[in-house]
């Protein structure tokens, strides 16, 4: 027999023969043994993580004799006819070699016929992302009502090429890149199975080259193992995967650290001139510093090294760096290799790179006492000069004659801002105020003031009515913010007067005044005779009784006194004699 390849010698024909995909088999055996499968299938993910593989061994699990069952027996006709290729009930479609609409058409056309030999006709549609618009409409139709004796199974690597229409149909399932530990242990078993010597450590070589892939790993095995011959060796897998030897590493990252540019580069030259791809040099580089930073701060997780093996001397390169300096030197060969996709001079960005991890930590260069910058002197013989002029100024008073037209136009300001008191107006209110007005709004308040919004009513905490007009009343405000607040507040001033007209029958229009301010104003209408007389007009001046004279009228029968009780309310006034 000819000889062939290991990945296609070693390609799992059960479910349990596949690396990992635990999600994926779990499902899939649920499915075929309670008979829950479904018309169509989506599997998707990197390539070489066992998408082909899992739809064959689902087509022969569908079709075997011994169904229903989590596992196809391999031993039946109907199982040998699909390892072999030959059933006809199990076709496997290329869709990158036939993507017109016309191989699609073909095919819908036949799915209508029944099986010839099997229970189910089982369509593997591989790189189905690469189908014409026109196919995907051809196909959307069969997979929306799809006969009872169809299954589609379509795999892919790029799922977010197709279209919503037909992922919505199909069951997903995502398959995941192989883990390294995964590739090593199955690389074991392929050359324990066929009796080869092997190294560890040259397996990890060739499962970091894989990235992820079990058919990329084995075809890369297959590759070592001829190279090599009796045994394989570390230098013979660096060489056909194109990887870079530890010792490399060492020397690169000794000579950075050293601030060696020299060393540095002539050390990549060399892996230029060997046939190494910048582009793949910085991934592995990244890679080894992100080892060396995982062993430097979990020393313990040692197993999960990518590239680098666990020895005393790459111990001891660990502990020479500072996490800081690995996390800034990943940070830039990370910039570099987004830089090198859009650029034909990777090897110019990967010299440049290194220069710029030497020169990320390089220390910062000071003059020294003994020699100092003409311009810096310069500078210093300025700064003294303007420094003698200033202290000359405030000895000669410049700084308060400076700072009076500062203290001047704060002072302005604070005049302008402040809150206008209405005096004529208040004055006005004082004129016409009658007793009844008062106790009418003072008997409301408590009522007015629990139907205001909290915002609104907060303003009135401190706030007090004093005296009433007709039409008008005096709001005394404890503190000067809260009054000016209240009057500009026009929202608040119309569903105050709205709710006190409300509970009083009057339009009342607020007059609002500080705690202060209104003692002042009260004091000089009183004492300019302000107060009315019974009849209602103003007293002349030089007639009134002095209320606190010894001819014998009580104060309650003084016309200042009983006109005060009328404007503000028998309880708010007391009488005192001097």
């Amino acid at each position: 027999m000819a000889y062939q390849a290991f990945y296609r010698v070693y390609r799992p024909r059960t479910f349990s023969e596949m690396t990992g995909q635990t999600h994926v088999k779990q499902t899939l055996q649920n499915a075929l043994l309670y008979d829950k499968t479904t018309h169509a299938y989506l599997f998707s993910g990197p390539r070489g993580t066992g998408k082909t593989s899992a739809a064959k061994i689902f087509a022969k699990a569908l079709n075997c004799e011994q169904a229903p069952a989590a596992e196809p027996c391999n031993e039946c006709s109907s199982c040998r006819s699909i390892d072999e290729g030959s059933n006809t009930d199990v076709i496997e479609f290329d869709a990158a070699s036939n993507s017109r609409v016309e191989e699609m058409r073909e095919i819908i056309e036949k799915v209508r016929f029944s099986p010839a030999n099997s229970r189910f006709k089982v369509y593997i549609i591989d790189e189905v992302h690469m189908l014409s618009n026109s196919a995907f409409n051809a196909l959307l139709k069969t997979l929306e009502e799809p006969p009872e004796h169809v299954v589609f199974i379509l795999a892919t690597t790029e799922p977010h090429k197709l279209p919503l229409t037909i992922i919505s149909r199909c069951q997903r399932f995502d398959f995941k890149s192989h883990t390294q530990a995964d590739i090593v242990a199955r690389m074991i078993t392929v050359l324990e199975d066929a009796k080869i010597p092997y190294n560890e450590q040259v397996l990890k070589i060739i499962a970091q080259a894989a990235a992820g892939g079990m058919r990329d790993a084995l075809s890369l095995l297959d590759q070592v193992v001829s190279f090599s011959g009796d045994e394989m060796t570390i230098e013979d897998a660096l060489l056909v995967t194109g990887s870079i030897s530890q010792d490399m590493f060492y020397g690169i990252a000794e000579a950075l650290l050293k601030k060696d540019v020299g060393q540095a580069l002539t050390l990549l030259e060399q892996l230029v001139r060997d046939g190494k791809d910048p582009v793949r040099l910085v991934e592995d580089f990244i890679t080894f510093f992100r080892d060396l930073l995982l062993i430097q701060t979990a020393p313990g997780l040692r197993d999960m090294l990518e590239l680098a093996a666990f020895e005393p001397r790459f111990e001891e390169l660990a502990e020479q760096f500072e996490a800081s300096t690995l996390y800034n030197w990943i940070d830039i060969l990370t910039k570099t290799q987004q830089e090198m996709r859009f650029s034909n001079h990777t090897k110019i960005y990967m010299e440049t790179a290194l220069l710029k991890m030497v020169q990320a930590d390089a220390p910062v260069q000071t003059i020294g006492v003994g020699a100092p910058s003409p311009e810096l002197e310069a500078k210093v013989t300025s700064l003294e000069q303007l420094v003698r002029e200033l202290q000359q100024q405030l000895k000669e008073g410049g700084g308060a004659a400076s700072a009076a037209p500062q203290a001047e136009q704060k002072k302005r300001q604070r005049s302008q801002s402040a809150f206008k008191i209405p005096t004529g107006r208040i004055q006005e209110v004082l004129k016409n105020a009658t007793k009844p007005d008062i106790q009418a709004i003072k008997t409301n308040w408590a009522t007015v003031m629990g139907q205001l919004q909290r915002s609104h009513s907060a303003l009135l905490n401190d706030a007090e009515p004093v005296a009433a007009s007709p039409d008008a009343f005096v709001l005394k405000f404890k503190y000067d913010i809260h009054c000016q607040m209240a009057s500009e507040n026009q929202t608040f001033a119309a569903a105050f007067s709205q709710l006190l007209e409300q509970y009083t029958g009057k339009a009342y229009t607020p007059v609002y005044v500080p705690d202060a301010n209104w003692l002042k104003i009260r004091e000089e209408f009183i004492r300019n005779g302000g107060l009315k007389n019974d009849g209602g007009a103003q007293e002349p001046e030089g007639q009134e009784e002095n209320p606190f004279s010894g001819d014998g009228t009580s104060p309650e029968e003084d016309p200042f006194v009983s006109e005060a009780e009328r404007l503000f309310g028998k309880g708010f006034v007391e009488v005192h004699d001097d």
